[in-house]
């Protein structure tokens, strides 16, 4: 009888906690999908066009740290030799994105591509290059008259040269003699062997000018101030079916420059693994402050840069280029990473830079 009534006991005692519980407002246990201990959902494929240059520091810093896996992206890299092939990958549908340079993706607007510029991956950076007995001959924009000149068409140094030589009142098409090669390096050795006065080169390619005997004589930005080079680019109708993919990364990008800003030494180790370059040389073109690797897409610059290019004649083109900028899906991206981490210095800076650059 006893033992009965403790069995009664204990069982009314369970109805009643179970009773208090619910008044309580206790919730259903969650569905295993939404546990934190559920597997990620599968990563969103993305594949990035780059060229194994020092301004895509940012594609390679976001790989090797783990920031696109970070953010569902399964990114695959793929290494193009030229700027043309690269776009032609993306106007193929071949890559999601990539960056490769501004004078050329703009070049392929002109003639109905329809890439937007998303973000930016380097600005400035190219240089004028000259044998140390010739190169006060270009301490002026008027030295090039009458000089041949090594470069390589449609990098975007090429394009700044062009528009300062047309706003001194040059005739680039009659008054220098214009030698376009394929490569920087064979740049280099144009200039070293005599058979062009100057070259127009990028870094690292002005650094390992300098280690081969020649002098940097000025850099495009005494041409053309804060000028934007290597646009990151995309398909239109990418952008607007794939919207979700393309802010997750950039906000890997925007997490590899504060990686690139605050961790010099790493970066420099990612980046050897992609630019075979002495590490002395590496960290000069990377961080001499005569290029800079930043993701804003700079509306603002990439619209000068396209009227420059008009006004050399090196396009004729009537396209808006401002349809042709997407600043949204970045300011999205770097909204997000300031509600994560509302002190983050990098980030409140490039709000900042933001608002002047594009809006």
């Amino acid at each position: 009888m006893v033992k009965h009534r403790l069995i009664t006991a204990a069982v009314a005692m369970i109805v009643l906690f179970a009773l208090i519980l619910a008044g309580c407002g206790q919730q259903p246990a969650k569905p295993a999908a939404q546990s934190a201990q559920a597997p990620a959902a599968a990563k969103t494929d993305f594949k990035i066009g780059y060229l194994p240059a020092v301004g895509h520091v940012l594609f390679f810093v976001a790989k090797e740290k783990g920031f696109y896996d970070q953010e569902g992206l399964n990114v695959e890299l793929f290494q193009f030799t030229n700027s043309g092939e690269g776009l032609n990958a993306i106007k193929a549908g071949k890559l999601d994105t990539g960056s490769f340079g501004t004078s050329a993706p703009q070049a392929f607007i002109a003639k109905g591509a329809p890439f937007v510029d998303i973000g930016g991956m380097q600005s400035e950076g190219h240089a004028v290059v000259a044998k140390p007995e010739n190169a006060q001959q270009f301490a002026t924009i008027q030295g090039f008259v009458g000089k041949k000149v090594a470069t390589v068409r449609l990098a975007t140094g090429d394009a700044v040269w062009r528009s300062a030589l047309t706003d001194a009142g040059i005739d680039w098409k009659t008054q220098v003699t214009i030698q376009e090669l394929d490569s920087p390096a064979a740049v280099l050795e144009a200039v070293k062997k005599g058979s062009a006065d100057a070259g127009l080169v990028w870094v690292p390619f002005s650094e390992m000018a300098e280690k081969q005997g020649l002098q940097i004589v000025t850099w495009s930005s005494e041409y053309m101030a804060n000028h934007v080079c290597c646009r990151v680019v995309a398909l239109e109708d990418n952008l607007k079916s794939n919207k979700d993919a393309y802010v997750r990364f950039s906000r890997a990008n925007i997490r590899a420059y504060d990686f690139y800003l605050n961790h010099q030494e790493e970066t420099l180790d990612i980046l050897s693994k992609y630019v075979k370059l002495d590490r002395e040389l590496l960290r000069k073109a990377t961080y001499s402050g005569h290029i800079h690797s930043i993701p804003d897409p700079d509306k603002k610059h990439f619209i000068a840069f396209w009227d420059a290019m008009k006004k050399a004649g090196y396009i004729d083109s009537d396209i808006d280029i401002s349809k042709h900028v997407n600043a949204d899906i970045y300011k999205t991206a770097l909204d997000e990473l300031k509600q994560r981490e509302p002190q983050n210095a990098t980030y409140q800076k490039l709000a900042q830079d933001f608002t002047a650059n594009n809006l």
